[in-house]
């Protein structure tokens, strides 16, 4: 039993029931995003050191990740398919599930402006390294908190209401993910050569790389 499920549980003060294979899945999506925001703001913090080249590759790397998947296939099926079906059958949660849409599309914008604060850093030297690091940590709390939303009000509200029918296409909408973490996603060959070269690249103890 895992902690999400035990809090979602208590939440509802109803008896613990099985998690669907694809809240499991999107749980498993949200760690590994978050690993990989946390990664990053460590990054931001050790700095190029003696080894621009590879810091700013692997930062470009990270960012790459933050935007392919979440955003193109994380989002789109919480909006098309969890979200709608709250918004329907809780109606009270309607202005917090038009808050997390309007999250997603405000989150595109941000991951926009961190690659170009990134490239400023490389090519402007230490007078942009200030502002790329605020950048990062804005959007680092605005996508834990996002995601908290939806893990303690969300969630819990589809285990009461959500019918198998419900859950059914979620896992089914879930399940063709193919992120580059979640033991529970088919695996797709681009995502691991990506989180490979993170995590070879990535000095320690955020990957297996040489420290600087």
């Amino acid at each position: 039993m895992t902690r999400q499920t035990v809090f979602m549980a208590q939440a509802l003060k109803a008896p613990v029931r099985p998690v669907s294979s694809g809240i499991r899945i999107l749980l498993n999506e949200h760690a590994a995003l978050t690993a990989m925001l946390r990664s990053m703001l460590l990054m931001v913090e050790r700095g190029p050191g003696d080894e621009p080249e590879r810091f700013f590759d692997v930062m470009r790397a990270m960012l790459f990740y933050i935007d392919e998947f979440p955003e193109k296939e994380h989002h789109p099926k919480e909006t098309d398919v969890l979200f709608t079906r709250v918004a329907k059958l809780v109606p009270d949660l309607f202005a917090t599930i038009q808050r997390l849409d309007r999250d997603h599309m405000r989150g595109e914008a941000m991951i926009r402006q961190l690659q170009h604060d990134l490239l400023a850093w490389e090519m402007l030297g230490e007078s942009r390294r200030r502002g790329f690091a605020a950048s990062a940590q804005r959007y680092v709390d605005f996508y834990l908190e996002h995601m908290k939303l939806e893990e303690t009000v969300v969630l819990p509200a589809a285990r009461a209401h959500f019918s198998d029918a419900d859950w059914k296409e979620v896992d089914t909408a879930f399940g063709t993910n193919r992120d580059i973490f979640g033991e529970h996603v088919r695996r797709e060959p681009v995502y691991d050569r990506l989180f490979t070269r993170i995590v070879t690249c990535a000095p320690a103890p955020i990957g297996v790389g040489a420290g600087s």
